[in-house]
């Protein structure tokens, strides 16, 4: 006999659905900046500007393997492990338990290994690996119990140097290191999941969360194994802050106009001729950790609706715009083909992703300097139609435009007839939205 015959009532409830009153998912929701591509996509001034009236700032995952910049009143800063939206001196900065400090350094497994990932060599793999293995040191047992933390530091080094003989370790130097840092940071340890709960359930605030490394890199989603060590895409905001997915509000990805990528690993749309060199030059494509000169190629939409899928971005910045200034043309990646056939997904195979032939849309320049624009009016009509073709593709709105260095600037500027963004008024004509220059 079927339940809804029994229970009539039955019928009308959802799967699942046992009758009792459902909780609603309420409270703060945190605004997440990703980084769209392979990383180095100017995603500091994005945080920046959201840092200036936000309460909270977090990191949530990866280490000081991850570099950002941002530029305020000419004075240059680079963060590694502390939330670049730090530079807000009312701001609480709250570094999550999915971050990494460094520990053994990398080098020595690889020259022992007899090959590179063509990481950073900070440490980041051999810590998350330590933690998968449950034989890592976390921040409670540090500041908790020292005598215990340092029995258990003593055998994780010495494992290390049995694995790795070259390896040199000073067990008791770096002990004495760690507690005098122990006795500075206590003061300011708390119980992640609570101190966030509590935020997000209290009083309005507003909390901002920075993904590091970038989507790309995710060791689940990325272009395995030249990946992180993290999931760097948004599932790990969840697991890296120990927070609701309920509470994620908006999603913004962080792209530049173009790509970019340090170390190796496969790059359709890399450009190892003179374009890649003009846009290595232009945009002083150097790694901020690593200082390692960065490949260049073109826009890749292929990559890009592939890291939607997986994030679900809001909306997004487009960074670096003024680099492409020098371009009479300019080619986006708009599809694979793979023995000739054009494929709906990415490889998830290196050896594969390395033979895709990339498909490519040809787009007038506008060969004009734009580094001083502050409206969208006042960029020329062919770099309006570039970011236009952007959201067209991806259907995502671009919410800031980035130009130059410097911090965001703050002004207005009116995006008119975006098919993307914009949706028919009553007269019939495309109605404006309001999005900002960053330079």
């Amino acid at each position: 006999m079927a339940l809804a015959e029994t229970y009539p009532a039955a019928s009308s409830l959802t799967n699942g659905d046992c009758g009792r009153p459902r909780a609603q998912p309420g409270g703060n929701r945190v605004t997440v900046v990703l980084r769209a591509q392979w990383g180095d996509e100017g995603k500091g001034k994005v945080v920046d500007l959201l840092a200036q009236d936000a309460d909270i700032v977090c990191r949530c995952q990866g280490g000081n393997n991850a570099g950002h910049t941002v530029v305020v009143d000419s004075v240059e800063y680079d963060f590694y492990l502390l939330p670049s939206g730090i530079i807000n001196p009312n701001v609480t900065a709250f570094i999550g338990n999915g971050v990494a400090a460094d520990g053994t350094q990398e080098q020595q497994r690889q020259e022992q290994a007899g090959k590179t990932l063509g990481t950073t060599k900070k440490g980041i793999g051999p810590v998350y690996s330590s933690k998968a293995a449950r034989s890592g040191l976390r921040m409670c047992d540090l500041v908790s119990d020292f005598d215990g933390f340092s029995e258990r530091f003593k055998v994780l080094a010495n494992q290390y140097k049995s694995i790795y003989p070259t390896l040199e370790i000073d067990i008791e130097g770096e002990l004495q290191k760690l507690k005098g840092y122990m006795e500075r940071i206590k003061p300011m340890v708390r119980d992640g999941v609570y101190f966030l709960y509590e935020a997000l359930h209290g009083p309005p605030k507003k909390i901002l969360v920075e993904g590091a490394n970038a989507a790309l890199l995710d060791i689940d989603f990325g272009t395995y194994p030249f990946v992180t060590s993290s999931n760097c895409t948004v599932g790990g905001v969840c697991t890296g802050l120990g927070m609701l997915p309920q509470n994620v509000g908006e999603v913004y990805g962080v792209l530049k106009a173009y790509t970019t990528r340090v170390g190796i690993g496969a790059f359709p749309t890399e450009q190892e001729n003179e374009i890649g060199e003009l846009l290595q030059t232009r945009g002083r494509e150097f790694g901020v950790t690593t200082g390692r000169k960065r490949r260049c190629g073109w826009l890749d939409l292929v990559l890009l609706k592939y890291a939607h899928m997986i994030n679900g971005f809001t909306a997004l910045a487009l960074t670096k715009l003024d680099i492409l200034d020098m371009f009479t043309e300019i080619k986006v990646g708009v599809a694979y083909k793979l023995d000739g056939e054009i494929i709906p997904h990415i490889p998830a195979n290196q050896e594969v992703l390395n033979k895709v032939e990339v498909q490519y849309k040809t787009l007038p320049g506008w060969n004009t300097d734009i580094s001083n624009a502050r409206t969208f009016k006042e960029l020329p009509v062919n770099a309006q139609n570039y970011v236009r073709f952007i959201e067209d593709e991806l259907q995502i709105p671009v919410k800031w435009i980035g130009v130059g260095k410097s911090r965001v600037y703050d002004s207005t500027l009116l995006m008119i007839g975006s098919n993307a963004r914009n949706t028919p008024s009553e007269g019939g004509e495309k109605t404006s939205l309001n999005i900002s220059f960053i330079t």
